[in-house]
């Protein structure tokens, strides 16, 4: 089960609210501290600052919709899903999280009913997840190194180029406190996987440092008894050290590192347990190696506003074996930006530049027939917001990029928040973007490299329009505190890129424009109520997302329907209890025919002892809901199996227990 609490900041007061959160929440402007201490904490929560928008500013004073999931909702996760972020981001609303492969483990972000590939994903503020490297083991990052995930849903290309027309998530890493910290965590769950972590951060004078390891093991599991692994074997070592350099107090440099090397390997059980034979012969291997190295300078004051400079270079290698086929690939990325922000009167200003490579090779013993590229766009934004009252903001901004293959984008955006009484905060915000043609996406991920050709000639970026709304009013019935947020939200996306058959050869996928549009539609309700320390949250999401084509047809795997129900309960410093229960409905799959609905509970428990130790007992997706339980998982041969595409939980009823030491 996902995080005890749920803290909601409404912009017009800054009051914090507390639910505990598995379920898809959808909220504008929200945030998860502890719920301790609530109405003396209202002056700080007022302070969160959103470093997304590019212009450091309070969370009560944006007039887009954006959801913080904090530092102690990290801490929550860590004990709770302690090697990867893709549950916690699974529960908030309009995410949904696709698992690519029932071999491999791997994800695929979905957001606003949209395909993965219209979420640009983000670390410290820095595109490091494009192509290749984005679409392999990109969410396993631990909460524990974390400061927070901040979410913007809706076109937000404006501010960070193409690839942001469902939204961003961004995450953002711890960085030194005024006291040392010491996190030691170790993990045990029922599908044989064991996690320790452990996180340092302090503080020397004009130094500091954050260092992060952890080891994550898993065996494999073959739930449904198919012969197949459910879960793979997977060995996974994460390093991430940051140093800081406080050069004086307006300016400061960060430097860090950051590597992961991460081995899957699924398949027929019979191999994994070193007893292959004629018949028994098929795995999928996936092997990666990330490294990265990043620099950050900060400087404030300066001619009344602040500069800042970011700068990375990372490298990728893939081997991805499956069977007898085989992608390997060397991914070289760089990303460079200038901005600087200045309030100035009743102005908030943002201009930037910034440049981003991409240079793919493959690797000797590659089985595709796709090939080497290189790209590089060239990018410059501003943005400009204007308070015409203290109730009433407008921001503007435009953006225009240069891509060296594929030419010019211009991308406008417009955003509103208007609070006409108390307890009530407005929102409208709408803005174009584009993706780039590629040929690595969760799209692609998910059909596989095996018969895929390379990009077509002639074929052209996808382009965007959207516009999001949203309205979220908060009062008190006695003793009662009452939420209430209702959002809205459409996408329309022009020359779709999708994969069809070869016209010289069925067999073979080519990615290509259609001659037909994308359009997703979504409504998001969610009530929450609070007396003392009882907390009740219900929710529902509505998305349909569709080809406008002569069939409409759905996009697959993107649910149109969720409710969702959370109760949660403290006592303060000792116990946190919780049970929660989610409806995932109305779900196609790639031949447009509708997936079976299914119910997911999870329930936890946590016990703190003194102040340094903490134990969870964690059970997810309680009464087992899978989908091998409708359907084979596969079909064909033993030796060359063919796996079916997954719209639902594969890896059945988890139990874990962690325990957490902290300094």
């Amino acid at each position: 089960m996902k995080r005890i609490l749920l803290a909601i900041i409404l912009l017009n007061t800054g009051f914090q609210l507390a639910a505990q959160n598995r379920v898809p929440v959808s909220v504008s402007d929200t945030t998860k501290p502890s719920a301790k201490d609530t109405i003396s904490k209202i002056s700080d929560l007022n302070e969160v600052i959103i470093s997304s928008t590019r212009n450091n500013s309070r969370i009560a004073d944006l007039p887009m919709k954006v959801e913080v999931l904090g530092k102690e909702d990290m801490m929550e996760e860590s004990g709770i899903k302690p090697g990867n972020v893709a549950s916690i981001l699974g529960d908030l609303s309009v995410i949904h999280i696709q698992n690519t492969s029932a071999v491999s483990g791997n994800n695929a972000i979905r957001m606003q009913g949209l395909d993965g590939k219209y979420t640009q994903l983000l670390r410290d503020g820095v595109p490091v997840y494009e192509g290749l490297s984005g679409n392999f083991g990109v969410l396993a990052i631990p909460p524990l190194d974390l400061k927070q995930i901040e979410i913007i849903k809706g076109s937000v290309s404006t501010l960070y180029g193409g690839g942001a027309i469902a939204g961003i998530i961004n995450f953002i890493a711890k960085t030194p406190g005024s006291t040392p910290e010491l996190t030691i965590l170790a993990n045990r769950s029922t599908l044989k996987e064991t996690n320790v972590n452990a996180f340092y951060s302090e503080r020397y004078g004009k130094t500091g440092l954050t260092l992060f390891a952890g080891v994550t093991t898993q065996n494999p599991v073959d739930v449904n008894k198919d012969g197949f692994s459910d879960v793979p074997r997977l060995r996974q070592y994460l390093l991430h050290p940051r140093f800081f350099w406080y050069i004086n107090p307006l300016s400061t440099l960060i430097a860090g590192y950051t590597g992961t090397i991460e081995k899957r390997e699924g398949g027929d059980m019979q191999v994994l347990e070193h007893q292959a034979d004629n018949i028994h012969q098929y795995t999928e291997v996936n092997n990666s190696e990330r490294h990265s190295v990043d620099l950050q300078f900060t400087r404030k004051s300066l001619l009344g506003g602040t500069l800042a400079i970011k700068g990375v270079g990372s490298f990728f290698h893939l081997q991805n074996d499956q069977g007898t086929f085989a992608l390997l690939g060397n991914q070289t990325s760089t990303y460079a930006e200038a901005s600087y922000n200045k309030k100035s009167g009743r102005h908030d200003w943002v201009a930037g530049l910034n440049n981003t490579g991409e240079i793919y090779r493959r690797a000797k013993g590659d089985s595709t027939l796709l090939g080497n590229y290189t790209y590089n766009t060239m990018g410059a934004f501003v943005q400009d917001g204007y308070h015409f009252t203290d109730q009433f903001l407008a921001e503007a901004g435009i953006r225009a990029d240069y891509h060296n293959v594929f030419g010019w984008y211009v991308l406008p955006r417009l955003a509103f928040v208007y609070k006409p009484v108390e307890g009530l905060s407005l929102r409208l915000s709408a803005g174009t973007g584009y993706k780039s043609p590629a040929v690595f996406t969760a799209q692609t991920q998910t059909i596989g490299y095996r018969n895929l050709l390379p990009l077509s000639a002639g074929i052209k970026s996808e382009r965007s329009q959207g516009i999001n709304f949203d309205g979220n009013y908060h009062t008190s019935l006695g003793k009662v505190d009452v939420t209430i947020n209702q959002a809205l939200y459409y996408t329309h996306i022009k020359d779709p890129i999708l994969p069809v058959a070869s016209k010289n050869d069925n067999n073979m996928l080519l990615l290509q424009n259609m001659p037909y549009q994308v359009n997703s539609l979504g409504t998001d309700t969610y009530l929450r109520f609070e007396l003392d320390h009882l907390e009740l949250y219900l929710g529902y999401n509505h998305t349909v997302s569709r080809y406008n084509n002569t069939g409409s047809t759905n996009i697959p795997f993107a649910p149109q329907d969720k409710f969702a129900s959370t109760l949660a309960y403290e006592i303060e410093g000792k116990w946190r209890f919780g049970i929660e229960n989610s409806w995932i409905g109305h779900q196609y799959d790639e031949a447009n025919q509708k997936t079976p609905n299914y119910w997911f509970w999870a329930a936890m428990i946590s016990r703190q002892f003194g102040e340094h130790i903490t134990l969870v007992l964690n059970g997810e997706n309680i009464f087992d809901a899978r989908q091998g339980k409708n359907m084979p998982l596969f079909t064909g041969p033993v030796s060359h199996p063919n796996f079916a595409s997954l719209w639902g939980p594969i890896d059945g009823r988890t139990i874990n227990m962690s325990v957490k030491f902290n300094l």
